[in-house]
């Protein structure tokens, strides 16, 4: 390994160093849920390398009109199999991977950049996409591969983690560590995880290098969202402007909203091409907002 990319390590308290470890590994491997299953298994997988470790590919449909699905933290492919089933009912073509440390894939973690060379790559095997869609941390992940290669004529940011100091904050404030764990954990994450990687602080967001024209955006947000703000997503929208839209939803969460039949109909229909207006108030029981 050239010695200017190499992880250093720095050392850590007891504690930190266990916050460390907490932060960087996903906790538990989730497994395909019953109604996922069939969607799986009618996938063509296939492996690509990252970092000595194999990651599993999944693709469906013709390979007209492919469209990119990135899934987040602690999730997997899988997750998308309500929306990957409609996609291909709309003569679409799903292109999902796990990431490493989720799903089949091999490893105990990953990070930004790691999704990023792997988005990258299914770009290069599949000439750009007509819509790449991005849920949690996965959408962020999708925005660093933008500014980088990856070409979508349309983009989907499902809970949006809007930029990484966002997620390490979040981290951080929910343990009520103190100002020095927290500077631990942050030194560690930018010497051991993101060597060589200048403001990442900033540089690591949805917004940088956003602009109005950039590709058509739909941001779907559930107000209820344990995870993620949902005012963050408001304000992903407003920076954006006309073309940018926002679907908020209710009662949905961080993680069923990727379920949620409207949400899955207005994702599938903005995938092929069809324009959909801002809604707001979706949930179990309320239609959404449709062009």
């Amino acid at each position: 390994m050239d010695p200017a990319t190499a992880a250093v390590s720095v050392a850590l308290s007891a504690e930190g160093e266990e916050l460390f470890e907490l932060f960087r590994r996903p906790q538990g491997r989730s497994r395909p849920r019953p109604d996922e299953r069939a969607a799986i298994e009618s996938a063509r997988t296939g492996e690509l390398c990252s970092g000595g470790r194999a990651v599993v590919t999944y693709r469906w449909g013709d390979g007209r009109n492919p469209v990119l699905l990135v899934h987040g933290w602690e999730s997997r492919a899988s997750r998308y199999a309500k929306i990957i089933d409609r996609l291909v009912a709309l003569g679409c073509s799903p292109v999902a991977f796990d990431a490493p440390g989720h799903g089949e894939s091999e490893g105990d973690g990953t990070t930004l950049v790691e999704y990023r060379d792997i988005i990258l790559a299914l770009h290069r095997a599949h000439g750009g996409f007509v819509t790449a869609v991005g849920h949690s941390f996965g959408a962020l992940a999708m925005s660093l591969a933008l500014r980088q290669g990856l070409r979508a004529d349309r983009v989907v940011a499902v809970s949006p983690v809007p930029d990484f100091a966002y997620l390490v904050d979040v981290f951080c404030q929910a343990r009520g560590l103190s100002p020095h764990l927290t500077r631990e954990v942050r030194t560690r994450i930018e010497c051991d995880l993101y060597p060589g990687e200048p403001d990442m602080w900033t540089r690591f967001s949805v917004l940088d290098g956003a602009t109005e024209d950039c590709a058509p955006l739909l941001v779907v947000h559930d107000e209820d969202d344990e995870a993620v703000d949902s005012a963050r997503a408001e304000r992903i929208v407003e920076a954006l402007g006309a073309r940018a839209r926002l679907l908020t939803t209710r009662r949905y969460g961080h993680r069923r909203i990727l379920g949620a039949p409207q949400v899955v109909e207005e994702i599938a229909l903005f995938a092929a091409g069809a324009r959909v207006v801002a809604g707001r108030g979706a949930g179990p029981d309320a239609e959404v907002a449709a062009g």
